[in-house]
């Protein structure tokens, strides 16, 4: 199947991954679809969002004719990437915390998982912890907060200094943690801001490469790459239009679900 790889993520997390995607495939067309009408995902019941997601999803594949999706949301992976693998006929690559590669980089074996409140709590994630880091200290810091300064900074605004800071201060309470797993896709988007607020020497790990590298595993032939991208939103949001089109996007298309 031809078409382009779309991206698809509750609001502007997936750009991060955009950018791995271009820097693996540069030749290979993109587009990128958000939910921004429910975002955030973290607060909302989970069968409710199963559903959402299909639907937002399902519309999205159906309007871009792409090749394959790319669930680029840990929240959205956890809940329903086998529902949407059994749903749709194109291939779908999730995203998990980079637990893995951070267990191996790591010095100390101390390591930070910064994510979502409901992914640092999701059983699925003390599963990857208990896989591929058994022999680690990981310390789970919820940093919700980091998601609007990541949606303030796609739109053009300076991020927050002070809730950077206070969101990752609970990561330096033992200076023997070295390495950082960005368990949402939103925040290597602040990845300079991150490295400001934290000590020298600190690791930041995220799945970005790691997806971009499975996308080229799994697609033979997407569209050849010309000029800005489809994109796709829930709600009209001029601001959001600016970002997406800074990011290499088109206008974007309003979806309409069933």
């Amino acid at each position: 199947m031809t078409g382009p790889v779309l991206v698809f993520d509750s609001g502007v997390g997936g750009l991060s991954v955009v950018a791995a995607l271009r820097e693996r495939l540069p030749g290979a067309a993109l587009a990128y679809a958000c939910d921004n009408a429910m975002l955030p995902y973290g607060i909302r019941e989970d069968g409710w969002l199963v559903q959402r997601i299909l639907a937002v999803c399902e519309a999205a594949v159906s309007a871009s004719g792409c090749c394959a999706l790319v669930v680029a949301c840990n929240t959205a992976s956890t809940l329903a990437l086998d529902a949407l693998r059994d749903r749709l006929a194109v291939p779908v690559v999730g995203t998990v915390p980079a637990i893995k590669p951070a267990a191996q980089c790591s010095r100390t074996g101390h390591l930070g998982l910064l994510a979502t409140s409901a992914t640092v709590a999701r059983p699925y994630t003390l599963q990857l912890i208990r896989e591929f880091a058994a022999g680690c200290r990981v310390t789970r810091v919820a940093a919700d907060a980091l998601v609007g300064e990541a949606e303030r900074w796609v739109v053009g605004e300076a991020p927050d200094r002070v809730v950077i800071r206070e969101a990752l201060a609970p990561l330096w309470v033992d200076p023997e943690l070295d390495t950082v797993v960005l368990g949402c896709t939103h925040f290597p988007l602040l990845h300079d801001a991150l490295v400001e607020a934290a000590p020298r020497g600190v690791a930041w790990i995220d799945s970005g490469d790691a997806i971009a590298r499975r996308v080229a595993q799994v697609v033979a032939a997407p569209a050849p790459y010309r000029g800005p991208g489809e994109s796709f939103v829930t709600a009209p949001d001029p601001r959001l239009r600016a970002g997406l089109a800074a990011f290499g996007f088109a206008e974007p298309y309003l979806l309409h679900l069933d």
